[in-house]
């Protein structure tokens, strides 16, 4: 990763596409646990359909309400739509089902993106340089995430992790933004532009942060 950080106190980092890119058996496999978890009787070539357009869907939704439409809410839409009886599936069962895909996913874990992003952290911290993840979010949860982000050994390094799930606020939206700059400022005080956030989403990386005021990267693998 050549980016230039020098003149940053604080780095903000997206995560899918900027850090880690998925695993292309997971969604296969997901795709088929969805399938006969919850009978759905149609072919996997239709699943495959559904979710995939709901992913871009309730992806595009996110960044233009601001909001986030939660885990739950994309699997009910999906299950709709593979005329699925939703009266049979409540919020205990879908957490099972949540349950099994995070096993999966697991399984066939994302790669990282710059295998050595370990130590392009470790050398940032030793540069007095502080270190965020901040992440939209939609089949997997930021709780999986940051179980992910431990098993690269990548947490000693981050000062701390946002996820839209778990604050409702999805980027471009300035709040989730605030919710950064708050957070670097409980430990040191910063002015906006002494943030550096990189991601690789022109709206919501890139225009989300200039604007709101910090510095932006857009990456390019």
């Amino acid at each position: 990763m050549k980016i230039d950080y020098k003149n940053y106190s604080h780095i903000s980092f997206d995560l899918w596409l900027t850090l880690i890119k998925s695993n292309p058996e997971f969604k296969k496999k997901r795709n088929l646990l969805f399938r006969d978890f919850f009978e759905a009787n149609c072919p996997i070539e239709k699943v495959n359909e559904v979710v995939r357009y709901y992913d871009v869907l309730c992806n595009n939704i996110n960044e233009k309400t601001g909001l986030n439409l939660s885990t739950y809410e994309i699997y009910y839409l999906i299950l709709n739509a593979l005329e699925v009886d939703l009266h049979a599936n409540g919020a205990e069962r879908l957490g099972e089902f949540y349950q099994e895909t995070e096993h999966l996913f697991f399984e066939y874990k994302p790669d990282l993106i710059f295998p050595d992003i370990k130590l392009q952290f470790e050398k940032m911290v030793a540069e007095g340089k502080s270190i965020n993840i901040l992440s939209n979010t939609g089949f997997i949860k930021g709780k999986s995430l940051r179980k992910l982000l431990s098993h690269y050994e990548l947490t000693d390094s981050i000062s701390f992790q946002v996820y839209s799930d778990e604050v409702g606020f999805s980027k471009p939206n300035n709040e989730i933004f605030q919710l950064v700059f708050d957070q670097v400022n409980n430990s040191k005080k910063v002015q906006k532009n002494e943030i550096l956030h990189i991601g690789d989403n022109s709206i919501a990386d890139y225009n989300g942060a200039i604007n709101f005021g910090f510095e932006a990267h857009l990456l390019k693998i």
